[in-house]
């Protein structure tokens, strides 16, 4: 199999600008302070379980890593068509990304926010994360490994990718609770609501793949049957 160097490191570089959207929405969802993302529920949980356990010194990014750690080594055993380089680069860039946005919500005060405020800041939330998501999806470079997990289904069961990801968001949810996560009506919106958004920003999103190779001189066509 061949493969175009140049292509795929713009590739790579969309995947990352929609990493960084991604947990921009992830960071709305903690602002207004009514749940965090049915994966990060999750991670609470096993952060919270790991902080039990150990002396300290475990951060929540640290937890994400490991998590997404153990889903491609689950790939890597199952399905290795699915584990790329931009997989890995999630993998390593996402928990640094939290930690920083984390750090960033500390200069706000949502104490003095009204539930509408807040309510309207967590829609937000849900368009962001799922369109930074989708043009993760739609780079072909890879794909955040918790995402991975409902990308996998849906191509498995040959179900809407929406469907499965509400699916396996309320699966996090439920394994995130009985281990300690912190959740509220804000990640049941969003459990609920970003799988459909995701689905009607894939169109969109793939527009921005093409144009996005298009403007390094790279054809989306020829790059197809080079990838072959």
């Amino acid at each position: 199999m061949k493969v175009n160097i140049k292509e795929y490191i713009v590739r790579l570089v969309i995947l990352f600008i929609g990493l960084v959207i991604a947990h921009l929405g992830v960071t709305l969802f903690l602002l207004s302070d009514l749940g965090a993302d049915p994966f990060n529920v999750l991670i609470q949980g096993l952060h919270s379980l790991t902080v039990k356990a150990a002396s300290g010194g475990i951060t929540h990014g640290m937890v994400h890593m490991a998590v997404c750690f153990l889903i491609i080594i689950a790939l890597i055993i199952t399905d290795k068509s699915y584990i790329k380089a931009g997989t890995v680069v999630c993998m390593f860039c996402g928990g640094p990304i939290i930690d920083f946005f984390s750090w960033l919500l500390a200069v706000f005060h949502i104490g003095e926010m009204t539930i509408v405020f807040k309510l309207l800041i967590l829609i937000i939330g849900c368009a962001v994360l799922a369109f930074g998501m989708t043009i993760v999806i739609r780079s072909e470079a890879g794909t955040g490994p918790n995402d991975l997990v409902a990308v996998v289904i849906s191509d498995k069961s040959k179900k809407r990718f929406g469907i499965v990801r509400i699916v396996t968001d309320c699966v996090f949810v439920a394994a995130g609770a009985l281990l300690g996560g912190k959740f509220g009506v804000g990640t049941l919106i969003c459990a609920f609501l970003v799988g459909p958004v995701a689905d009607l920003c894939m169109p969109v999103s793939s527009s921005i793949v093409e144009k996005g190779l298009k403007l390094m001189k790279i054809s989306p066509a020829a790059a197809e049957k080079t990838d072959k």
